[in-house]
Formats: C-alpha cells, structure tokens, sequence
C-alpha cells in the first residue's frame, strides 16, 4: 500500500502574496483587525490594489442594487395599480349582483301562474299580451345581466390573481436589493479598513489619483462648457448639467441633487435635458446608439470594466465627468484611467 504523504503548500511570491494576505484579512476586517503581533503591515501599492478592487465590487453591488430597487418601485406601482382596479371592479360586479337580485325579486312576486291561464282569466287580453312581451324582454335582459356578472367574477379573479403577482415580485426584488445592500456596505467597510492602513498623505494621494488638476476642473466649470462643443443642445445641457455637479460627494444609490453615484449623475444629467434614463450602467448601455471611442461627443456614455459596472459623462478632449467612489467627489478625469468597455449616444 502507498504511503500518504501530506501535500506540499504552494506559497506565492512577493507582491502576489502581500496582496493575497491583504484580501483576505480586508474580507473579515474592522479598522483594527490588522493589529497584533507578528502582522506584517501590508505595502502600500498592495493596500491601494485591495482597495480598488472592494470599491469596483462595490460598484457592481451598486448598480445591482439599484436595479432591485427600480424593479421593486415599479412592482409596488403595478400592485398598486391593479388593486384599484380590483376595487372598481369588486364595485361594479355587485352593481350587477344588484340588478340580478331586483330580478330575482320581480319573479318571486310575480308567482309561477301558468301562462295560458293567465291569458284566460286576465280581463283584458290585449293587456296580458302587451306583458308578456315584456316579460320576455326582461328575460333576455336577466340573462345578459347573468352573462356579465359571470364575466365580470372572471376578470376580477384575474386582477387579483395579477396583482398577487406583483406583489410576490416586489417582495422578491425588496430581498434582492436588501442582499445587494449588504454586499454593498461589507465591501466599503472592508475598503476602509484597508485605506486605515495608509499614512495621511498616502490616502490623500489615492484619494486625487487621475483627477485632472484642480485648476483646469474649476476653469472648465466656471466656463460652463467643455472644450469640444456638443453635437446637440440636450447633450449641451447633460455635460452644463454634470459641471454643476463638480465637487458633490458619491453616495452610492443616489440620484442627486445633492449627491451621486456613478449611474445617478448620469441619468440626473440627462434627465434635466428631458430624456429619462434608466437607472443602471447594464441598462443605460442599451439605451441609445452604440459608439466607438474614436468617434465619442460631449454627452455621450463612457463604460467600463467587463461587467459595465462603471459610467460617466464624455465632455470632450479624451475627458469626462463621473462619480468616482466613496471619498472622491465628482471630479473631471481622462477616460484612460480606467478599462473602456464602451459607449452609447443618446439624442
């Protein structure tokens, strides 16, 4: 028989094992978790790899967010919709029942005297027959009255039945958002973590990385206008729309006006032009005419990433205006800083 041998541990070396370690204590960290003796502070490039990649996972669970909620706010409005629906037809179906039991009353009354005889022993025959005419048109009148009533219990079961439906969805959608959120939170705090471990100037320097110099941001915000003019008006004001947002801090889930996140601004920015985006980057990709990048315009959609999990504003001269991440407000930065998945224009 062979003999066991225990398997020999691969180790990974140097930067590669730094940031391996850096991960995983950032997953299960608090800002303290790297005290205690025998730790190795990780290198600085290390922590700032750690940190960009739980902020680009935090992006991801951004806009998976986001979409949940979209999904649940139009499930809770279609609920909404058919339950007042479902009222006006619970409304008019016993209108119905209504007119059935005023037949079901007039008969009663009238007895079950055969009709012959009471053609013979009616004073007036002509009169008895100017009834019965009557009385025959009231019955086709109660069996139409019946046929709608049963139609109208078929449609109201079938709006209830709708409108459990959508209900059953935005609970659905309520716990997705709620793990995203989760997501969210755990990887920002993880990030946070790992940034505690920089000097002051280190995360400063992290903090401004890419960011175009502030006195060119502040030139082209004050001017109003980006260096390359727009193709149309509504792109003009979508760009004059994202310089006015310049300096707004990222709070991921927000649309404005006060604060952004990536897919926020962007569809804020459109939407004072009057176009209404969707709320996701893996939505607003679809919602214009794909570009490539050698042909952008001011107010196209910048993507990034293999995921599309980022997006931001194009202004002109190989630049646009997004919302970076927590900590880095929204600022003007080249579109080369990041993986370029793709472009959409919209008008």
């Amino acid at each position: 028989m062979a003999a066991h041998r225990k398997p020999r541990q691969r180790t990974l070396p140097g930067t590669a094992a730094r940031f391996s370690a850096t991960l995983a204590l950032a997953g299960a960290a608090t800002a303290t978790a790297f005290e205690g003796p025998g730790y190795a502070a990780p290198a600085p490039d290390d922590v700032r790899a750690g940190a960009d990649r739980l902020y680009r996972e935090a992006e991801a669970a951004t806009e998976e967010y986001n979409g949940a909620k979209e999904k649940a706010e139009r499930a809770h409005g279609e609920a909404e919709a058919l339950r007042d629906e479902a009222a006006r037809r619970t409304e008019r179906l016993n209108a119905s029942r209504n007119t059935l039991g005023s037949f079901a009353t007039a008969q009663y009354r009238a007895g079950g005297l055969d009709p012959a005889l009471r053609l013979v022993l009616d004073s007036d025959p002509s009169r008895y027959l100017a009834r019965a005419e009557l009385t025959e048109r009231i019955g086709d009148r109660q069996t139409a009255a019946v046929a709608a009533v049963r139609r109208q219990m078929r449609e109201l079961e079938q709006v209830r039945a709708e409108a459990g439906a959508r209900l059953a969805e935005l609970e659905k959608q309520r716990a997705r958002a709620d793990r995203h959120r989760a997501a969210v939170r755990k990887k920002l705090a993880a990030a946070e973590a790992l940034l505690a471990r920089l000097s002051p100037g280190e995360r400063a320097a992290y903090a401004g990385r890419d960011e175009v110099p502030a006195d060119r941001a502040h030139r082209d915000a004050v001017r109003g206008a980006p260096a390359v003019a727009a193709p149309n008006p509504r792109a003009a004001q979508a760009v004059a729309y994202a310089h006015g947002a310049l300096g707004k801090p990222y709070v991921w889930g927000a649309t404005g006006p006060s604060a952004f996140d990536c897919s926020g601004l962007t569809q804020a920015a459109w939407r004072s032009a009057g176009v209404a985006l969707p709320r996701t980057t893996y939505t607003q990709i679809d919602a214009g005419r794909r570009v490539p990048r050698s042909r952008l315009a001011p107010g196209d959609l910048v993507f990034f990433y293999s995921g599309v999990s980022h997006v931001g504003l194009y202004i002109g001269d190989g630049r646009m205006i997004h919302a970076p991440r927590p900590g880095a407000p929204v600022r003007i930065a080249p579109i080369d800083q990041m993986p370029f998945a793709g472009a959409t224009r919209v008008v």
